[in-house]
């Protein structure tokens, strides 16, 4: 198949070219590289080194023997964005290109609205090219897990059925986003369902939880590794939380650290999206996939990320500053997920072995995370700040002897 990946240079889109190549597809790609531009407006970078794009491809054609076709250009430009799908008439496009922090869509006005904005253009660009000049393609477009919210209901897989007055229905769930950046996503969604109903295209939204890793079995050189985010705007709690870990600071969970999400590693990532791809929709479909693996509390990842840091000689504390995010802090949280493992997809890491590969290659790169200190603490706040006192620290769990070898190298390309 030939597989058109927007937002190609990303944490996702990246790995996803190099799995799809692997197993035989045609990978194009799409990227503008904002997302480089606004890791650095936050005064942040990627603790991995990150080469240039040109210096990627280059990497994969030595190290794999493959090419991989690519477009500089931006979403927001439908003349472009046709002018791809004409020319390469794709089987398949993941569309991965959008802002997809929420921090980031939460500092000011502009930021709001500049995620709200080129997210569903970038979006609805896709659609009316897709319709216009490769119909029969399928698109699978990264959806968040976040769109739903924390409903105190089990959570299906995009739709279910609902019986109100005596009358009954199948309808989407209800979608709660938490930031700007969720409802950017949960009007995209409605965007890909109604288009696919008008235009009779192919769609499959996966519902994605938070992914964790750094690298893939095709991830065999330092020049094809993946960015990492460790700031609070880009990077995720456990991505802060190791980094925390690595630089002897506190491991700082926000709140009482009782907020449950979905979580899977990112080979497994790309797993279900090779699946969704694989397997298309049919025409006029609109179909959702949930895909986690399994469902954390803020606090079990601290915990899980202090004890193992044990195994490297690093002894962290736990410390619990107030939540900036308007969020339960305790909730029900059960999601359902069927559909991919009904496509054959199967659990290939667990989260202690992908934290301890994090580990590994992190203090291999720890001056890039020693020159980052400052913006690994929140700053950003959902709501008018107040004056929460910070809850008291706690002592991290009891690590066992160290069972891995000794630290790596700190060797630290620029």
């Amino acid at each position: 198949m030939k597989v058109l990946i927007t937002g190609v240079d990303g944490y996702s889109g990246w790995p996803l070219a190099l799995h799809l190549l692997a197993r035989g597809h045609e990978v194009v790609g799409i990227d503008n590289f904002v997302t480089r531009k606004r890791v650095k407006e936050v005064g942040s970078w990627s603790a991995t080194p990150i080469p240039t794009f040109a210096k990627r491809q280059v990497a994969v054609r030595e190290i794999m023997g493959k090419e991989l076709g690519f477009y500089r250009g931006d979403l927001q430009n439908y003349d472009f964005v046709h002018h791809v799908l004409q020319a390469e008439h794709p089987d398949a496009i993941v569309h991965l290109a959008e802002q997809r922090s929420a921090p980031y869509s939460m500092i000011d006005v502009h930021h709001a609205v500049a995620t709200q904005v080129e997210n569903l253009t970038g979006t609805l660009h896709i659609l009316y090219a897709m319709k216009e000049a490769c119909p029969d393609a399928h698109l699978v477009k990264m959806g968040t897990m976040g769109e739903y919210g924390t409903p105190n209901t089990d959570i299906p897989e995009g739709f279910f059925d609902v019986e109100f007055h005596g009358r009954k229905d199948h309808l989407p769930f209800p979608r709660q986003g938490g930031s700007w950046y969720h409802w950017s996503k949960v009007f995209d969604s409605g965007d890909v369902m109604f288009a696919a109903k008008i235009f009779n295209l192919r769609a499959t939204d996966v519902m994605q939880g938070v992914i964790y890793g750094i690298r893939t079995p095709e991830i065999t050189d330092d020049r094809l590794l993946t960015r990492f985010d460790f700031d609070e705007t880009w990077g995720t709690a456990l991505n802060r939380f190791i980094a925390q870990a690595v630089l002897g600071s506190p491991i700082t969970p926000y709140g009482r650290g009782e907020q449950k999400r979905g979580f899977l590693a990112l080979e497994d990532s790309m797993q279900s999206l090779r699946l969704a791809v694989e397997h298309p929709a049919a025409p006029g479909e609109y179909r959702v996939f949930n895909q986690f693996d399994a469902s954390y509390s803020v606090n079990e990842l601290a915990d899980r990320v202090a004890r193992i840091a044990g195994e490297f000689d690093l002894k962290p504390v736990i410390e619990h500053p107030a939540d900036p995010r308007v969020e339960a802090e305790q909730h029900y949280y059960q999601p359902i997920h069927e559909h991919l493992p009904a496509l054959g997809y199967r659990r290939t890491r667990e989260l202690d072995e992908v934290v301890r590969e994090i580990f590994t290659d992190l203090l291999r790169f720890r001056r890039r995370l020693e020159a980052g200190r400052h913006v690994v603490v929140p700053t950003v706040q959902w709501r008018v700040p107040d004056s929460r006192p910070l809850l008291k620290a706690r002592a991290a769990p009891e690590a066992p002897l160290p069972t891995h070898p000794g630290s790596p190298s700190l060797d630290s390309p620029a």
